[in-house]
């Protein structure tokens, strides 16, 4: 078996190259560190740019009573309170400035009559606060962010699969993974690690999110040593196309519902009246994902399980102008005109609230040297994200992550990598090779993604997450008699059995979690426990490997100062 590796030498090393990747990336930099980017896809290839709506921004170019405090109380509101007042504190004050910073840098805006920054409503937010290019907000961030980062001079590596953090005692030291074109091993050396991998979508049946989405980032740091929080917040997005099968889970941004487009189910009746009538299609996401799944329940959903959302009302050409994306897509994909007619939407499998917990100010782990910022973080959207916050959140963040990772990388000298630790992950990184009567891992991710679909899903009860973890017990069991055929050159089933291992610890932290909140909160909802319980809601659920097992405790959610608890309590 061969073990030779290449070898790569970084002060700061980044695990995605996302929006929060290269923010991170650009904040390293800016403070003289050698930065290396790896990602399993291309650079840029990022879900940050299905973000279409905009930037969650209290900048009051258009509603000048906006300001970072009702962007906390929103942020916190949405969240139900779980969140880490802190990083909502500091989300807030920052947001601002890391968007101009991102208009210096060349990013295109939208623009009001007097040439400010265009904002527009979103749900959740109290005034119109997201900073948008059209419905194509987060490619034009992308574009900005890799331009300026390859301007700059960070190193990419791309399509390459980290399967293991390396450590040196209790800090990590390096990262070892594979080229995914010719299976031939690489080994990073790092001081510091900031992981930016993105989400766990792909352990669900029906998503928004592409085959990256695998968790990766999240099962990397569980392995080595990290703790995990709020697992069981997982955000259906309420508005995935749901026909035709082939384009089933792609995103339909809120953008639209922001625009004035309205919901109905197949009797006509716009229902969102009787589930928020204040807010109406403007609710937060928990809220219209549970409406429209318990219409389709009761029996008015659309022909394919779905509601109806339709923008037709306004002008043609007011539609493809704000909304030109979804025009397109919708054009392309369902050959359905949206300037004519509704669209046909439901709940898919779209953000993870938990993650990789970090400390608010320096975005790093329990792990000493490892970091991490954007979905694959925890703690500042609490039980339910606001739209728009994803991408001020991967700015700001991203930003912080790479000047402490920076910072942590002077004060450290590199230390040997153990070969032990190196020759272990090869082994492990082959073994299904080496196997020759196992099973196929498509045939277990299909079955993963149906129990995580069915079980894990919009509603829970105990009964369901309790079959879950039987479930997944015995998927993992087969998982470990995986097998895969041919050589390591282009081999996707191969690839597969990588991602598999990421899925299954995912699923289980977020099934565990899940069984252990007894309340509804946020993107939780529990059949059996259909209220808010005050007690849970001083709890974060945190979820850490001891040896083999996965155990899980409560943690006390961080106690907010009296002036920001009132800011919270007061009456919009």
């Amino acid at each position: 078996m061969t073990t030779e590796y290449e070898i790569h030498d970084h002060d700061v090393l980044i695990i995605g190259a996302g929006g929060a990747g290269l923010r991170a990336a650009l904040g390293a930099l800016s403070q003289g560190a050698k930065v290396g980017v790896v990602c399993k896809s291309l650079l840029g290839k990022a879900h940050t740019v299905m973000a279409e709506g905009g930037i969650a921004a209290a900048m009051a170019n258009v509603d000048p009573a906006d300001d970072w405090r009702t962007h906390f109380r929103d942020t916190m509101r949405g969240g139900k309170l779980l969140n880490n007042w802190r990083m909502a504190q500091i989300h807030a004050h920052e947001a601002p400035d890391r968007v101009r910073e991102l208009e210096q840098w060349g990013a295109l805006f939208d623009r009001t009559p007097d040439g400010q920054i265009l904002q527009r409503a979103f749900g959740g937010h109290t005034f119109r606060r997201l900073c948008h290019v059209g419905d194509r907000t987060g490619l034009e961030m992308i574009r900005t962010l890799q331009d300026r980062g390859v301007q700059l001079g960070i190193d990419v590596y791309m399509e390459c699969t980290i399967t293991r953090l390396l450590k040196d005692g209790d800090r990590v030291a390096g990262a070892f993974g594979y080229w995914r074109e010719q299976g031939r091993f690489a080994l990073f050396r790092a001081k510091s690690i900031v992981i930016a991998t993105g989400g766990i979508g792909k352990a669900w049946k029906i998503t928004s999110n592409s085959w990256e989405y695998t968790g990766d980032g999240m099962a990397l740091a569980y392995d080595a040593g990290a703790e995990l929080m709020d697992m069981e917040f997982v955000q259906f997005h309420p508005t995935g196309m749901v026909w035709p099968p082939g384009v089933q889970g792609i995103l339909v941004t809120e953008a639209v519902r922001g625009e004035g487009g309205v919901l109905r189910n197949k009797l006509g009746k716009r229902f969102m009246e009787q589930y928020d009538p204040k807010k109406m299609e403007l609710s937060t996401r928990d809220v219209v994902a549970r409406a429209i799944y318990t219409e389709v329940r009761e029996g008015r959903g659309t022909e394919h399980a779905g509601a109806y959302l339709d923008i037709s009302q306004k002008p043609a050409d007011y539609v493809k102008k704000k909304l030109p994306s979804m025009y397109h897509q919708f054009k392309e994909l369902a050959d359905v005109d949206i300037t004519k007619g509704p669209m046909e939407v439901g709940p898919t499998c779209h953000y993870m609230m938990g993650g990789i917990r970090v400390d608010a100010e320096t975005a790093k782990s329990s792990v000493r040297g490892l970091f991490a910022a954007g979905e694959a973080a925890a703690g500042l959207h609490g039980a339910n994200r606001l739209g728009g916050n994803s991408l001020s959140d991967l700015l700001v963040f991203g930003h912080r992550a790479g000047l402490a990772a920076a910072e942590h990388a002077k004060a450290v000298r590199a230390t040997p990598i153990d070969s032990a630790q190196v020759a272990e992950a090869a082994r492990e990184i082959l073994a299904p090779f080496e196997r020759k009567a196992g099973e196929s891992p498509y045939t277990i991710h299909r079955d993963l993604q149906e129990t995580m679909q069915s079980l894990v899903g919009i509603f829970r009860d105990q009964a369901d997450l309790i079959r879950a973890l039987e479930d997944l017990e015995k998927l993992k069991d087969r998982a470990e008699h995986v097998s895969v055929e041919g050589s390591r050159l282009f081999n996707p089933a191969w690839h597969l059995t990588q991602d598999l291992r990421s899925m299954l610890t995912v699923s289980e932290a977020v099934t565990r979690s899940a069984l252990a909140r007894q309340e509804s909160r946020g993107a939780h909802s529990r059949i059996d426990y259909p209220g808010l319980d005050a007690v849970w809601g001083t709890k974060n659920s945190v979820v850490v490997r001891k040896g083999d097992t996965m155990t899980l405790h409560q943690s006390p959610v961080p106690e907010m100062p009296s002036d920001l608890r009132q800011l919270v309590a007061e009456e919009k």
